[in-house]
């Protein structure tokens, strides 16, 4: 297939990924919104992606969740649990575990999502080694790409060493976590950042969850 032919291809599967969302949206997003989030959802995703027979579908995963951030954000959708969202530069080590951890320790007591000030195009392998030493597959997570909507959404935002990248929101807890990026450690290293982002994890669970601690 040619450059041109797979443009034409990939923009038929977003229209109709458009056209599935706008229908799961009707009444809380507009079908122009709807079809703008996921076209720039793509575009963003395509920046850093290695395999980009993958983008279309990733790109409608991630317009979801967007749709649903921008939703909750409107008061359409109520919040039945907090949402944290955890923030690093690439979203391939430190956001990716702590987001793995807190969804293994809180179950659905939670919701979480991460995301990087610029991502990168895959995660760290020894940062989905680790974790899968800990009983926790990392299988269909990617990097995502920082979004004004997903931090409105937020009720507490975690960043670790993305300086000044996220916006700041009234009503918003936020805690910036110093841990050492993973890229570039050993196996041993990146296990001692694990185990240093699980003890934030459990200490924030506690204060987000204090009648429940942090047993899922």
């Amino acid at each position: 297939m040619n450059a041109q032919g797979g443009l034409q291809s990939a923009d038929a599967v977003l229209h109709r990924a458009a056209e599935r969302l706008a229908q799961q949206f009707t009444g809380m997003v507009g079908e122009e919104t709807v079809e703008r989030v996921v076209f720039e959802s793509y575009t963003a995703l395509g920046r850093t992606a290695t395999v980009t027979s993958l983008l279309p579908t990733l790109a409608e995963k991630f317009a979801r969740d967007r749709l649903v951030a921008l939703a909750q954000s409107r008061g359409q959708v109520a919040k039945t649990v907090p949402e944290i969202l955890y923030l690093c530069v690439q979203n391939s080590g430190r956001s990716q575990m702590a987001a793995a951890i807190t969804r293994q320790l809180a179950g659905d007591r939670v919701h979480v999502r991460s995301a990087g000030s610029q991502p990168a195009a895959d995660l760290l392998p020894g940062v989905v080694t680790v974790l899968t030493e800990a009983g926790i597959d990392l299988t269909g997570e990617f990097p995502k790409p920082l979004t004004d909507d997903v931090v409105r959404a937020a009720d507490a935002v975690v960043t670790m060493g993305c300086g000044d990248a996220c916006p700041l929101y009234p009503g918003k807890r936020y805690l910036d976590w110093q841990l050492t990026d993973p890229e570039g450690l050993d196996l041993d290293g990146i296990r001692a950042v694990r185990d240093e982002i699980q003890a934030h994890v459990e200490q924030l669970l506690t204060e987000l969850l204090p009648s429940t601690g942090t047993a899922s």
